[in-house]
């Protein structure tokens, strides 16, 4: 890994443009498009969908809309992309299909809000496998943030309440952090040549055979109907849900994050990307009515806080304390909700590591 240097006056110059530009706009719109899978998810579930009909439905169609693409980037670079496609598999596997299907049933037993929330702890896990695999205690930023979104995590799952909590929505909520957490440990290969577009399409048609051949063995619950579910208020067609959930929600969000990505830079598009808890909350106010308890929204601004903490502590790096633990996001989507960002991972000794 090339270390970082100190900046000069035109980069900072150019960060700022960057930052400045409609890029910005894009990430946001591109993280306010991926937070409404929840609702859409939900309209679905309340009209008798099963989780793994909403997950097949959702990848299996972003699967189709991206096949013509996948096709002619498998053609036009076969012979470097070749040997990274059982990788490919093991992504389409794990941070698409097992990610969306556990977040899905979360989102069954919990509000939308609270389910993304949990969702969102994987940068948190993150640095504690790199603590375990490299038996390096994180600097103190670090692990002033995992203990703010842990007490985060309390807040938001009102253990004092009136309300009683569902264990079962909170370990789905859990295992999907722990998938979108291993998909940044599944991307620590510096040398990749998989375009985004194939590592998404491909991944999306694997994790839909995955679910619906889960489904067919009776593995799997595979319960849809023509129902007209109620949307925002209103009885709608079951395929606005379902187009929503292909088309706004993973097509065009993903594609749009694309573009955010690489007019930001990876780093401020990270960033950015957080603001996808705020917009689902915003929209499961909106379009669904769970309006989040005062005791829940302090939660959230405490894991938002406390995420936003481990991911300054890991972009700065600094030679007093010691190695650090650099996540630099690569050219690509940054999704928690849907596990479609890159980072790699290393450790930096603590003379290369600048502030």
């Amino acid at each position: 890994m090339t270390t970082s240097t100190t900046s000069s006056p035109s980069s900072a110059i150019g960060a700022r443009t960057a930052a400045a530009s409609p890029a910005l706009v894009i990430a946001l719109v591109s993280a306010a498009a991926f937070a409404l899978s929840g609702p859409f998810a939900k309209s679905l579930f309340d009209a008798g969908w099963s989780p793994g009909a909403a997950v097949a439905a959702r990848i299996g169609g972003a699967a189709v809309v991206l096949l013509i693409p996948v096709i002619i980037t498998l053609v036009r670079r076969w012979a470097k992309v070749k040997g990274s496609l059982g990788r490919i598999a093991i992504y389409g596997v794990v941070p698409i299909a097992l990610c969306q299907l556990f977040y899905f049933n979360a989102v069954q037993h919990l509000s939308v809000g609270v389910a993304l929330l949990l969702e969102y702890l994987s940068p948190v896990l993150l640095v504690g496998w790199a603590w375990i695999i490299t038996r390096h205690r994180p600097r103190l930023l670090t692990i002033v943030g995992a203990a703010c979104a842990m007490a985060g995590l309390v807040l938001v799952l009102d253990l004092a309440g009136s309300q009683k909590v569902s264990v079962e929505g909170v370990l789905w909520g859990l295992a999907a952090a722990v998938c979108s957490a291993v998909y940044f440990i599944m991307s620590a290969r510096a040398d990749d040549d998989v375009p985004p577009v194939l590592m998404a399409g491909g991944g999306m048609a694997v994790g839909a055979l995955m679910i619906l051949g889960l489904g067919a063995a009776g593995i799997l619950p595979m319960v849809f109907n023509f129902n007209n579910p109620v949307f925002a208020g209103a009885q709608v067609h079951w395929l606005v849900p379902v187009l929503g959930l292909v088309l706004v929600t993973t097509v065009f969000a993903y594609l749009m994050g694309i573009v955010a990505t690489r007019g930001l830079g990876s780093k401020v598009a990270s960033f950015l990307a957080l603001f996808e808890v705020l917009f689902a909350v915003i929209w499961a106010w909106i379009l669904l009515g769970e309006m989040p308890r005062t005791i829940q929204l302090l939660g959230g601004v405490a894991i938002m806080g406390g995420v936003i903490l481990v991911r300054l502590d890991e972009l700065r790096g600094s030679p007093r304390r010691g190695p650090t633990f650099v996540v630099e996001l690569d050219a690509g989507t940054s999704r928690a909700g849907d596990g479609l960002s890159a980072a790699r991972i290393e450790e930096l000794p603590a003379e290369a590591a600048q502030p």
